[in-house]
């Protein structure tokens, strides 16, 4: 009789390796999406300031939600690993 080894099975030796391949990938990905939101909004508040400089304020809106997103990816990058 063979000694099988269950843990072979049961996680193959690439799963690290993946898992943390999905870490940086949130990590990254959310970030760059949150300067891109950053980017576009910043570029539409400076168009409004223009225009309608009284809405300045209330169009930061966007900007701290983008950050918020920025924030989002390193936390699930660390809940992930």
């Amino acid at each position: 009789a063979t000694i099988v080894d269950l843990h072979s099975f049961a996680c193959p030796a690439s799963a690290p390796f993946f898992g943390y391949l999905g870490a940086a990938a949130a990590m990254s990905l959310a970030n760059l999406g949150a300067a891109y939101g950053t980017a576009k909004s910043g570029t539409g508040i400076s168009g409004m300031g223009v225009g309608r400089p009284d809405l300045v304020m209330k169009a930061l809106i966007p900007v701290v939600m983008a950050g918020v997103g920025g924030i989002y990816g390193p936390i699930i990058a660390v809940i992930i690993s």
